[in-house]
């Protein structure tokens, strides 16, 4: 694959820089789209920056994605770009559904114009089923957002299927279900958890405030889930996965084994704070991957324990050297 072409957009973020890891361990020449800012952010790809070749695009602006996309020609295209926090996504719901619903058009678009030949992969999520229909949940379940960051990706997810289907676009949506690993911003309860983990252990915090700690979730590891959207591009005929572990945890089970890797028990540390409950919750997201492993060979590598001792431990280290 030593003549294939990848664009990332999204590269900065902890799935984009995985995938262009994998992508450049398989030969692929790897471009990555960034914003034009007054600060950069690129510390989650500094070790990968004289391979990757960074473009300047906006997901607001299609004609910069018109003429990213002439000047790259790329065989294949990620769009992880997205406003993607979700309780900011209620602070800021206009401008999430600008990135995260309408700019998925402008870059399909764009696509369809300067290369319908590339492969394109949409980052869909499992915030789209917001109030569970079934459980688990799979490709034909119906989704009930309930943020408007869900809103906006159930929005990006069928008009990937629209362009695929109106213009013959090789076009997928992943529904990847909750991804961690220690790239994961600190503002993300799975990293806020190891993070403050961390700290108490050194003793640099005396407490961890959190907020629903009864919510569920499917959580894997992000350098698995991005090696299903490589295969999702692979097959002759384009199709939408889920892409998940099959298990779910509540956020009282990441406490308690975050906590008892480092001989600490979360009861006495874990504080109950109103700020971080959401308007609307999400109960229990637990998907059903049978699917991306009947048709794609896909299955996850690492297991839940595995993953929170990895972020744990990654955060320690951390910690001790700054």
């Amino acid at each position: 694959m030593a003549d294939r072409k990848a664009l990332i957009t999204g590269i900065t973020g902890q799935d984009g820089s995985y995938l262009a890891e994998l992508l450049l361990e398989k030969g692929y020449s790897v471009s990555g789209m960034v914003r034009r800012s007054s600060t950069e952010q690129y510390e989650r790809i500094d070790h990968l920056r004289n391979r990757v070749e960074l473009v300047q695009a906006d997901l607001l602006d299609e004609l910069s994605l018109i003429r990213m996309l002439e000047e790259v020609q790329p065989d294949e295209v990620y769009n992880l770009a997205a406003m993607s926090f979700v309780p900011t996504s209620w602070s800021q719901p206009m401008l999430t559904g600008e990135f995260t619903a309408l700019g998925v058009t402008r870059l399909l678009d764009a696509l369809r114009r300067s290369c319908p030949g590339a492969r394109f992969y949409q980052a869909s999520s499992s915030e789209m089923y917001g109030k569970v229909r079934e459980v688990p949940q799979t490709e034909t379940t119906p989704f009930h957002p309930r943020s408007p960051y869900a809103v906006a990706k159930v929005y990006g997810h069928y008009i990937t299927v629209n362009y695929r289907e109106s213009y013959d676009l090789y076009a997928v949506s992943g529904i990847l279900f909750n991804h961690e690993s220690p790239r994961r911003g600190l503002e993300f309860v799975t990293r806020k958890i190891s993070d403050g983990v961390a700290r108490i252990k050194l003793g640099m915090a005396e407490e961890l405030r959190l907020g629903n700690l009864d919510s569920r979730r499917d959580w894997g590891f992000a350098g698995d889930y991005v090696r299903a959207m490589w295969m999702m591009l692979q097959p002759e005929e384009p199709d939408d996965y889920v892409v998940a572990t099959g298990r779910d945890y509540a956020v009282r089970d990441f406490c308690e084994q975050a906590f008892s890797h480092v001989g600490l028990d979360y009861k006495k540390y874990v504080k109950k704070d109103p700020r971080f409950f959401r308007p609307a919750e999400v109960d229990q997201l637990i998907g059903d991957c049978s699917k991306a492993t009947r048709d794609l060979g896909w299955s996850p590598d690492v297991a839940f324990d595995g993953l929170v001792k990895m972020m744990v431990d990654a955060d320690l280290e951390r910690l001790k050297r700054t």
